[in-house]
């Protein structure tokens, strides 16, 4: 981690890995998908340790604290250390992930494409 006191919200969450390029994390700030402090906010606010961030990204939901800031993007097992889970947002993600598997195990069965058999019995069926 560096000694750096503050950084730009979009570089913070680039370094830490919320998002793949600053870009991307540019337009989750603008699209309300970041809160600072319980408030919306733009990219080039300053983000110091000790800063409450709310993240919403597809279906997933962090409440976060900031404990590090780091000027580059460093590998996942370093940037883990930039930020503080609360328990109720890690036990929450969990139970959202559970239920995606769940809802994958029960769709998977029927997902497969139909064979050239299949098909044209399909195409029997419809008429075509």
């Amino acid at each position: 981690m560096n000694s750096n006191t503050s950084i730009r919200l979009d570089k913070w969450l680039w370094t830490a890995r919320f998002y793949k390029t600053r870009r991307l994390a540019t337009d989750a700030i603008n699209g309300g998908k970041i809160h600072v402090n319980g408030q919306r906010t733009k990219p080039g606010k300053d983000v110091k340790i000790g800063t409450k961030i709310k993240i919403s990204k597809d279906r997933f939901n962090w409440d976060i604290t900031v404990a590090g800031i780091n000027t580059q993007r460093r590998p996942a097992k370093e940037a883990i250390l930039l930020y503080e889970e609360t328990e109720e947002s890690h036990a929450q993600r969990q139970e959202l992930v559970l239920k995606i598997r769940e809802e994958k195990h029960f769709y998977a069965d029927n997902k497969t494409k139909p064979n050239k058999k299949e098909r044209r019995l399909i195409h029997r069926f419809k008429g075509d």
